[in-house]
């Protein structure tokens, strides 16, 4: 089972094209297809399906789909721990992990885009793992079982958050985290290598302080010295062979030699 995580704040979305246009591309993630030969519950109907005696069968629901979990029954059936999602739509509960019956709920239209990409992951998971039955008419699906406008919204932060991952990536990619220790009699030490910060690369890079916008602190990362700038044009080929020290939200460490891999601040 993947762990659950824990709420965070809504980021609000764009304009209604651009929301339209960014759930179009998380369908094509894969986890969303239009099928036909899918089955059609309604929420008191899918309320039978706990896994008690007696009942049809052991079914839960995410972001609207139904999966038959009872390959999983430790894990659902009654008295089981996660035994509260079992016949119903709790999208919520598996980001936020409360388990009463007011956060047992199919609302997520105030989860961030990193809740939501938990969420992503966890419909991931059940995709892989369990069997799709159907959808749930509500929140999601409408009694033709197409997409709800909510899901279309679900959808186009889920999209929005893949983007904003790949820009972490790219950007971690340019400006590796520096490794780092602390000592309450030394104070704080800094290095690059050329696997500082879980990036491999083929240089090694000197500490610099990076101020992002919005955040309160900058962080360490290493920064190349050498070659062209990373967000250099072609239209200006020429460059002073100083990699990306000149990056106007970098700042050298007071005290520190400019070119320096290490770098000690004392307390």
């Amino acid at each position: 089972m993947l762990s659950l995580g824990r709420r965070g704040l809504w980021l609000g979305l764009a304009a209604a094209a651009a929301a339209a246009a960014a759930a179009m591309a998380a369908r094509l993630m894969g986890w969303w297809s239009p099928r036909t030969d899918f089955r059609l519950f309604i929420p008191e109907e899918l309320a039978r399906y706990r896994g008690r005696p007696g009942d049809p069968g052991l079914y839960l629901a995410l972001l609207g789909r139904v999966y038959d979990v009872s390959s999983g029954r430790r894990h659902y059936e009654p008295g089981a721990h996660y035994s509260g999602f079992a016949g119903r739509d709790a999208s919520r509960a598996f980001v936020t992990g409360d388990y009463s019956e007011g956060g047992l709920v199919d609302d997520v239209s105030d989860l961030s885009f990193s809740e939501m990409l938990t969420l992503q992951s966890w419909l991931s998971f059940y995709e892989k793992n369990y069997e799709f039955i159907g959808r749930v008419t509500g929140r999601f699906y409408g009694e033709d079982g197409l997409p709800t406008p909510e899901l279309t919204q679900a959808e186009a932060v889920i999209a929005k958050g893949l983007e904003a991952n790949k820009q972490e990536v790219k950007e971690k990619q340019k400006f590796p985290p520096c490794n780092a220790e602390w000592s309450s009699t030394r104070g704080s030490r800094f290095w690059c290598s050329q696997r500082s910060g879980g990036v491999s690369r083929d240089w090694i890079g000197v500490p610099r302080k990076l101020f992002k916008p919005g955040a309160k602190e900058p962080h360490c990362v290493c920064v190349r010295t050498t070659g062209p700038p990373s967000d250099q044009t072609p239209d200006k080929p020429t460059h002073s062979n100083r990699g990306d020290v000149d990056h106007p939200n970098l700042e050298e460490y007071a005290g520190c030699p400019p070119r320096a891999a290490t770098c000690c601040v004392p307390l």
